[in-house]
């Protein structure tokens, strides 16, 4: 009997087994889903049909290299700044949250509009509205600052406080959101919405790869944007230093000063991290939402590429940085081995081909209500396609900005590298007008000297304290599109930039 009982709970026990084990191998035949967002299956084709697939887009040729392994970025895209052409990209046109890279966009808008020498007042409102956790230069109310000393703070430090008193100077912050949607209009910039002037987290605030690098080959038409990109240290005012009671001279109160250092790692180097040769700019981000994001410029050997990098998911410490510097190496190596995968296109004002303005009209994805065609007359830009495996793109050759190569950590002059105005964009046709849009302003070729504390006007130098003064312009009057549902996981929660 007992031999009986043993097998029967042996029997019953098996079966428990079963039973309570057949719930999980059910469950575990189900598909998870997946905690990696997914890019759209259709996003925007401005630039080429290509770079609105989603995945990596490259078409090698004989002897070129690889794209390196160790990309992590849900976003990227590798261009030569001059000619226009995309060499490749990965998911080009998800709209992403763009953190702090934003800030190109705003000093793209903003720059030409006040004298670097003009001085302001900080006012309490001024500095009202300013994000939690925000990154900040150490503006104070009721002190003075020059416009050179806002855009280096902007620039270097990433100042969400210089940011909200340049837009009080502009009349606001929502004139300056409006200003800045209407500027990305301009150039084409159809993923981005823009919620805040400084790149703060903000819902419905998106941009992409694309778009970011769009703002960043405008601004660099600028040479107050490319010394500002490049400077690395500065000194900046810190508070009126009162003289000490009982001091017999009575001397005046004196502004203390205070360095500043580029948050741009590329450009500055870090631990483990030495800086990029030939690095030129531009911004890095990063907020709780948008992760890291980074747009950088460099040259070598004549070559200029601009790379951007969003929301790497590496582990690796300063892997936005160091992702960009693999793309940059690829790209110079790559340069004149692939075909093309789409261009980055010209601001619709500027003239293409047959002389007449520029405007894509390809689609701009869900949520663009700028993705209509072009005004009359107005031709289309040229479109990237495919033949027998090989992709094309138009566009020719134009100049891009400064040349400034990093050397054992300091920057110095490449002297064969000249700005060449009348060629700054893709287009054959006629030179940009001086009544175009900001960042598209005609002015004679730059001029390569050696590094100084101060330049003559519109002259390319090393990192200093002074260039040309900007000229004012007006924003474009385009409507800003429709609110998008954005396409990166939303946050209920505010991010905190961390430049």
């Amino acid at each position: 009997m007992s031999a009986f009982r043993k097998a029967f709970s042996t029997a019953v026990a098996a079966v428990l087994v079963t039973v309570l084990a057949a719930p999980g191998a059910l469950a575990d035949e189900k598909p998870k889903p997946s905690k990696t967002p997914v890019p759209p299956a259709s996003m925007s084709t401005v630039g080429g049909e290509l770079l609105g697939r989603p995945g990596t887009q490259v078409s090698l040729g004989a002897g070129a290299p690889v794209l390196p392994k160790d990309l992590t970025g849900r976003s990227w895209i590798v261009a030569d700044a001059e000619s226009g052409q995309v060499l490749a990209a990965h998911n080009a046109h998800w709209r992403l949250a763009p953190a702090s890279t934003l800030k190109m966009l705003f000093a793209d808008t903003l720059l030409p509009r006040f004298p670097r020498e003009t001085v302001h007042k900080v006012a309490p409102e001024d500095l009202l509205g300013i994000g939690a956790g925000s990154s900040m230069v150490g503006i104070k109310e009721r002190l003075s600052y020059t416009v050179h000393d806002l855009w280096l703070g902007v620039f270097l430090r990433s100042g969400n406080d210089a940011v909200h008193v340049l837009s009080a100077m502009n009349g606001g912050v929502p004139k300056t959101v409006q200003d800045m949607q209407a500027r990305a209009e301009e150039l084409q910039a159809l993923d981005t919405h823009v919620k805040s002037p400084d790149g703060y987290d903000a819902k419905g605030q998106v941009s992409s790869a694309y778009d970011l690098t769009l703002f960043a080959r405008s601004g660099l038409q600028n040479a107050d944007f490319r010394e500002y990109a490049a400077t690395a240290t500065a000194d900046f005012p810190g508070e009126m230093k009162k003289p000490k009671k009982g001091d017999k001279a009575k001397k005046p109160a004196k502004r203390e000063k205070f360095q500043i250092q580029s948050t741009n790692r590329l450009l500055t180097g870090d631990a483990g991290l030495e800086p990029y040769r030939g690095i030129a700019g531009v911004k890095n981000g990063n907020t709780t939402h948008a992760g890291a994001t980074f747009t950088g410029v460099a040259e070598r050997n004549g070559k200029w590429l601009l790379v951007t990098v969003m929301n790497p998911s590496g582990k690796e410490s300063n892997a936005v940085y160091k992702e960009t510097a693999r793309l940059l190496d690829w790209g110079f190596a790559a340069a004149d081995k692939v075909a093309p995968v789409g261009e980055l296109v010209p601001p619709r004002s500027v003239p293409t081909d047959g002389g007449d303005a520029g405007g894509v009209q390809a689609s701009a994805g869900p949520g663009a209500s700028a993705s209509a065609p072009a005004p009359s007359g107005a031709a289309a830009a040229p479109r990237a396609g495919t033949k027998g495996g090989q992709v094309a793109a138009g566009g020719s050759a134009g100049g891009m900005g400064v040349a400034v190569a990093l050397a054992g950590g300091v920057l110095v002059l490449v002297a064969a590298a000249v700005f060449l105005v009348n060629r700054r964009w893709p287009a054959r046709a006629a030179a940009v007008s001086s009544g175009s849009p900001a960042g598209s302003v005609s002015s004679p070729p730059l001029e390569a000297s050696a590094p100084s504390k101060s330049s003559a006007p519109l002259k390319a130098s090393a990192p200093s304290e002074s260039s040309a003064s900007s000229k004012s312009s007006a924003s474009s009057k385009a409507a800003p599109p429709a609110d998008p549902a954005p396409e990166s996981p939303a946050s209920s929660e505010p991010g905190s930039a961390k430049d």
